[in-house]
């Protein structure tokens, strides 16, 4: 007896759902089943549909796409098939094609919280945080059922930290072992500048939930953005254990790998990255960095290239290529550069790249007039999003002169760690300590190591010791003078360890050339008194301006107001001159015209000073392989030139703020070499 068509109906509806309840339980039977179905009625959609999610849970993401491409082409608005169809396309390492099906997902079912999470990875994968961050929100809202974790997850989404803060808080006063909550209010301290308190947050998710890796990623991102390599790189490594495939962790634990010297190793990764998203621009731009800082000059430019070919808005391309200094932009690149910068629509980050590319761009070509124009562009573009208070700054300065007087050293002598392993490179930005490190790691006794981190976050936990005073600047030469002798080693030898990742061989010393560590000579004398410390000097006006044309990735925030600037190499000279007076002979300065001038005597002063044999391989620092990360990397690679002592002056004429903020400094700066 034929069936009727309801009774067909009722078991085609039966088989489906027997399928589907098979997907989590066995999805190679799940798979039979549909194929079953399918053999019965073709292209039946939901039976096409389970087929591909039984496949791609079978692990045979190819087997699930193949089936999910002709549905697709038939119903492209179905949200789940979209998702589904991005979900492939992630296992088999197709990146930014899963970037545009999640993102229909997402279209034609916004409240779809996997399509949210699997796209926030993607994101953050290819180095869009703030895109990424957004979609992370987006699926906590939609994930979570409890009311007031989605009122919070919409506040976050509107930017309305407060809302969301006082909301959690509550909610966390009746359940405050809601890790969920606790991880959304850790991000919410991330927010509001509170990384402390983040930090704290989330290591309370980790001990009620060790598992939880979300927060781990969140973790240890937060780890990495404060310097705080070591420890981060043990996280990501957990969370890379626990899911191995994930595009965000393996894009963070490229970028700490660099942070810590492992080039060759983050080069690898980012290589495995492009192939799986060839047609973004922030993972060209990235990589583009990482053969920046191994030497390969070449490949480097090829990479920021093909950034700008994908994404002719993104001016952190053209800007990354100017900063390699030894670069020349032709006049397409001018053109496209001045075109870009004429569109009203471009973001404020890419104007003001744009605006430190033309300026570089215009200075090759000697027209320095529409050079400046665009270096003070730049400046006061980012200037008007950013803040810097030059008098806190003084004042801080004034506080570290009457913390750290003659009698604290004299107090203190003999005491601390008697390790003589760094070589401190201290000064102003832009004052030459690149060449002088890539000088000295050419010496068979010594390592370079780049700019640490460690000594300024020594520096900030001692600080955070003490109480501040009614002005607001910290005083941590008190914490350092109730520290015992035992506590001081202590401090010396935190800085060893911590700084032992970054040294890849076993040479007796190494180089720290973190330049704002002028402000922490008082700790590094009180902790390591027989570490050397090397000052790097530079003419005030040929320093101060080179770091007016220098966009920094972060910090150093005094450089875009030539006034703040000014003022900053004032307060450095009078802090080191303090530094001079209570510690007689205890730096070594080299000034940077001298260098140019005679290398040679400058060299073996240097090592004289570090108590070292003077090798000839020295004054063929340019010939080095090893990595060099900062915006002389391409510089120190070539012989020295003497043009760049005088570059300054073609911009003479608009220094007049300059000169008056530096005042008696400018005069009291030894003459130059070549000056009668």
């Amino acid at each position: 007896m034929e069936q009727t068509s309801s009774e067909v109906l009722g078991s085609l509806k039966e088989a489906t759902k027997r399928t589907a309840v098979l997907i989590d339980i066995d999805p190679a039977l799940a798979a039979e089943q549909a194929e079953e179905i399918l053999k019965a009625i073709p292209n039946h959609p939901p039976a096409m549909f389970l087929l591909a999610m039984a496949k791609r849970r079978s692990g045979n993401p190819q087997a699930a796409l193949a089936v999910l491409e002709p549905l697709l082409n038939a119903q492209p608005k179905w949200a789940a098939a979209n998702f589904e169809y991005g979900a492939a396309l992630s296992a088999v390492g197709r990146g930014d094609e899963a970037i545009a099906a999640l993102l229909k997902a997402v279209k034609y079912q916004p409240e779809h919280p996997e399509a949210w999470r699997v796209l926030a990875d993607h994101l953050m994968a290819t180095g869009d945080t703030e895109a990424g961050d957004a979609a992370y929100s987006r699926h906590v809202k939609c994930s979570t059922r409890d009311p007031v974790l989605r009122e919070a997850a919409t506040a976050m989404i509107r930017d309305d930290v407060a809302t969301a803060e006082r909301v959690l808080k509550k909610h966390l006063m009746r359940k405050p072992t809601d890790v969920s909550a606790i991880r959304m209010l850790a991000e919410v301290a991330i927010r509001c500048g509170r990384e402390r308190k983040a930090e704290s947050l989330l290591l309370r998710c980790l001990e009620l939930a060790p598992s939880f890796t979300a927060a781990r990623y969140n973790y240890a991102l937060l780890l990495q953005r404060g310097d705080e390599s070591p420890k981060a790189l043990v996280e990501i490594r957990q969370c890379l254990e626990a899911e191995p495939e994930r595009p965000n962790f393996r894009n963070l634990y490229a970028v700490i790998l660099s942070r810590v010297g492992e080039f060759e190793r983050a080069s690898e990764i980012y290589a495995r990255l492009l192939a799986e998203y060839p047609d973004n621009a922030r993972v060209w731009l990235s990589y583009g960095h990482v053969l920046k800082t191994e030497g390969r000059q070449d490949e480097c430019v090829q990479a920021y290239r093909k950034s700008i070919e994908l994404d002719p808005h993104l001016g952190e391309a053209y800007w990354s290529i100017a900063n390699l200094k030894t670069f020349r932009f032709g006049q397409d690149d001018l053109a496209e550069m001045e075109r870009q910068i004429a569109d009203p629509k471009l973001s404020d980050k890419s104007r003001w790249h744009f605006h430190f590319a033309l300026g570089k761009a215009f200075e090759d070509a000697g027209d320095y007039e529409r050079s400046f124009r665009h270096y003070a562009n730049g400046n006061s573009f980012y200037l008007a999003s950013h803040s810097y208070n030059a008098d806190s700054f003084s004042s801080r300065v004034e506080r570290l002169k009457q913390g750290f007087s003659r009698e604290f050293f004299e107090q203190r002598r003999g005491m601390g760690c008697k390790s003589a392993d760094p070589i401190f490179i201290v000064g102003m930005p832009r004052a030459g300590s690149t060449l002088l490190e890539q000088i000295l790691a050419c010496h068979s006794a010594i390592e370079g190591t780049s700019e640490l981190p460690d000594m300024i976050t020594l520096a900030y936990s001692l600080r955070e010791e003490a109480r501040e005073d009614p002005g607001g600047v910290p005083v941590y030469a008190t914490v350092l003078a109730s520290k015992t002798p035992a506590e001081l080693q202590s401090i010396g030898e935190q800085y060893l360890e911590r700084t032992r990742i970054h040294r890849k061989t076993d040479r007796p010393f190494f180089i720290d050339k973190m330049p704002n560590n002028f402000l922490n000579i008082g700790i590094i004398q009180a902790v390591l008194p027989n570490a050397k410390i090397i000052d790097a000097r530079r003419h005030p006006l040929g320093c101060c301006f080179s770091n007016f044309k220098q966009f920094y990735a972060r910090g150093q925030n005094f450089s875009y107001s030539l006034e703040d600037i000014g003022r900053y190499y004032r307060d450095y000279v009078g802090l080191m001159a303090h530094i001079d007076e209570v510690l007689p002979g205890r730096i070594h300065r080299v000034f940077y015209e001298d260098t140019v001038a005679d290398t040679e005597t400058v060299v073996r002063n240097m090592l004289d000073y570090c108590g070292l044999e003077f090798e000839p391989g020295c004054l063929r620092f340019f010939e080095s392989d090893r990595p060099v990360r900062t915006a002389s990397s391409e510089q120190v690679r070539q012989p020295i030139f003497s043009e760049g002592t005088e570059q300054w002056r073609h911009f003479e004429e608009w220094l007049g703020p300059l000169k008056e903020a530096l005042g008696d400094v400018l005069d009291a700066y030894p003459a130059l070499p070549q000056d009668p």
